[in-house]
């Protein structure tokens, strides 16, 4: 049990590294113990105590104030209790929004890297930015053909244990903030069917005439993985003002990518309802595939384009001038959207319903700008009901999930149930007593087939059959395949824009 000096020692110490790291000024010490006690629900508290000799990490005291919190019966045990008095401690040490964006745009004065420095290190320091949780995830590359894949399984989202589901089925729903994109969710508390975003901030952008804003994903995948989110609740759309859109970001910040998914469903991201990029500073496997078909843009000069050599379908467009850039993206796009061939099950429209899109990603490239379009489909059949340019049946032990932008260009996020699900495949492998799902079942004895007895080496082999089975999944999504006949239909629609 703590004892209430124990938990006034935790506060001091905590209140104490805020103020070394400059992010509480002396003046404002009594009043943020005081807020921090409220936040605690306690009444009493020694001023006199001095701070630790030796201070614990932050994250460390972070931890152990919940759990006094949870003793003292202030909040219960529950994962999304503990999570909204974690963000509400935090934003003690959080700046206000107005002093976030005005650190921003005066360290941008001197160099954008120096103004995303700022925000990332602020966003991981306020632990809006789940650093310890991200580490958790699992990671490795898998060699193939077309350059290296980065395999993720994905174990840093908390999973929701079942009474905490039960009391979200219970609880009343609301309609703010009104999707997890809206700026709404600036310093939001949270509930059980809302994220805590107490300690959240959003950096203030202009972006083609609108309002946007830039954040940092609080669950990155990789290397300063940012949203760049409109101010305005307003669904995904493909078009014109989307290429001037992600051009303007990379012309603002060149040291980073920034895509967007698919604006259809089966081919698009999850969050359709709010238009959104995502960017970082993170250099996939995609950006470094080679042209292998070089052609001219019919009235673009200017602009190299070619065919690249990845498993799903991509045109590069790189060139200097932006506006001749944003042109010929917008041509691709909308002669793709019309674009069928049948002899590839590709169809552009079924009862009135578009099945083709893109999602395009661009980046700097020295001093030209670089903008890659990954031709999608969504069209469904008795067949593929999950989608012909989907994961299809055979795969979906490993992915099933849609194929967003992330897994694109090149980074499989697997769902976590693969970390014990792969474990019970090694145990098969090793003529162990398992409980193998069914559902990996063939691929197992499939891999089991091929391979040598395996010992030491057995994890090593399960990635790599992981890795090949992501390589699978991607070539599932490409609509032109890397075939003979598949790159001849390719060259056919790149006709069409010569």
């Amino acid at each position: 049990m703590n004892t209430i000096e124990n938990v006034n020692q935790l506060m001091i110490d905590f209140i104490e590294i805020g103020c070394q790291k400059k992010e509480i000024d002396s003046l404002d010490k009594i009043l943020k113990t005081n807020q921090l006690l409220q936040l605690l629900g306690k009444i009493d508290f020694d001023p006199t105590l001095k701070a630790s000799k030796h201070l614990s990490e932050r994250l460390e005291l972070l931890d152990q104030l919940i759990d006094c919190a949870v003793e003292s019966g202030n909040i219960s045990d529950l994962q999304t209790e503990r999570e909204v008095l974690e963000a509400e401690i935090m934003n003690l040490v959080t700046p206000l929004t107005s002093e976030v964006n005005r650190q921003f745009w005066s360290h941008y004065a001197i160099s954008p890297k120096q103004a995303t420095d700022y925000f990332y290190q602020l966003s991981q320091a306020n632990d809006y930015i789940k650093t310890r949780q991200i580490a958790k995830n699992s990671h490795f590359i898998s060699q193939s053909p077309f350059g290296p894949l980065e395999i993720t399984i994905n174990l840093s989202k908390p999973e929701k244990d079942p009474k905490q589901i039960a009391l979200a089925k219970q609880s009343t729903t609301t309609n703010y903030p009104t999707c997890l994109l809206c700026m709404e969710n600036e310093g939001y508390a949270g509930h059980l069917n809302h994220p805590a975003r107490s300690n959240h901030r959003i950096v203030r952008m202009p972006l083609n005439g609108e309002g946007w804003g830039l954040q940092y994903s609080p669950y990155a995948y990789y290397d300063e993985h940012c949203i760049f989110l409109s101010q305005e609740h307003k669904p995904m759309k493909l078009e014109k003002a989307t290429f001037e859109k992600l051009l303007g970001i990379v012309e603002q910040f060149p040291h980073y990518f920034v895509g967007s998914n698919a604006d259809l469903p089966i081919v698009g991201g999850s969050i359709l309802t709010h238009d959104h990029y995502q960017g970082g500073r993170h250099t996939f496997a995609m950006e470094q595939a080679k042209i292998t078909h070089s052609f001219d843009l019919k009235g673009f000069p200017s602009i190299e384009a070619g065919l690249v050599h990845w498993p799903m379908s991509v045109i590069r467009l790189k060139g200097s001038n932006k506006v001749e850039m944003i042109d010929a993206a917008t041509l691709i796009l909308e002669e793709w959207r019309g674009y069928s061939d049948p002899t590839v099950a590709i169809v552009a429209q079924t009862d009135n319903v578009s099945h083709n899109t893109v999602t395009p990603i661009a980046r700097m490239n020295g001093d030209k700008f670089e903008l890659d379009l990954v031709l999608r489909n969504n069209r469904v059949t008795a067949e593929f009901p999950d989608g012909i340019f989907h994961p299809h049946a055979d795969v979906q032990h490993i992915k099933k999930e849609n194929i967003g932008l992330i897994e694109v260009m090149g980074l499989a996020i697997l769902p976590p149930r693969l970390k014990a699900e792969l474990k019970e495949v090694e145990r098969y492998l090793l003529n162990q007593e398992n409980n193998m799902a069914e559902s990996h079942r063939e691929w197992a004895i499939e891999i089991k087939a091929q391979t040598k007895p395996m010992t030491d080496n057995v994890k090593e082999i399960i990635d790599k059959a992981v890795g090949e089975v992501f390589l699978r999944v991607l070539e599932d999504a490409g609509v032109y395949k890397q075939t003979d006949e598949g790159q001849a239909a390719f060259k056919s629609f790149i006709q069409t824009i010569q």
